[in-house]
């Protein structure tokens, strides 16, 4: 009953759904960049400890992305540390 009231095509073209459909590509994205950064980290300094991890999943997709390249020219976890140490907390978007 519910699709014969919201055929696809006009649900697609709606406000929200848009607005849906772009907050779930932008966690998508978020959780992807978290994923290749842990396991870089991983190989490169074995065992992350699990509050790094969150912090790491805690940033923007920008931070998370700055970080990326960052974490080419860091030689331990302690250059990690400084690092997440020295970044601000990330901003909310205004959809939050």
């Amino acid at each position: 009953m519910i699709k014969q009231l919201f055929r696809e095509e006009i649900m697609q073209e709606s406000v929200i759904y848009q607005d849906i459909l772009q907050k779930g590509e932008q966690r998508g994205l978020q959780k992807g960049e978290v994923a290749v950064i842990l396991r870089l980290l991983k190989l490169r300094f074995g065992a992350i400890e699990p509050e790094i991890e969150q912090q790491i999943c805690k940033l923007s997709i920008t931070q998370l992305e700055e970080l990326t390249e960052a974490l080419l020219g860091f030689n331990s976890q302690s250059d990690l540390v400084n690092y997440l140490a020295n970044i601000s907390p990330p901003q909310p978007s205004l959809g939050d």
